[in-house]
């Protein structure tokens, strides 16, 4: 269960930190600031990994 939520918020990470990056170089792509859109992925990325980390693959649900 917790590597699950662990696997989305890296890839919500990875996600938000193109589309920041896109967006602070490039063209937006989204309407909102791409600092907080690439602040925001690399929280979630770095949240996402380090449970990966931390966490043991186990079913109990508590």
């Amino acid at each position: 269960m917790i590597k699950i939520l662990a696997l989305a918020l890296t890839i919500v990470g990875i996600i938000g930190l193109i589309l920041g990056v896109f967006g602070i170089f490039g063209s937006s792509i989204i309407g909102v600031s791409p600092w907080a859109i690439a602040i925001l992925g690399i929280i979630f990325f770095f949240s996402g990994i380090s449970i990966l980390k931390r966490k043991k693959d186990t079913d109990e649900v508590i």
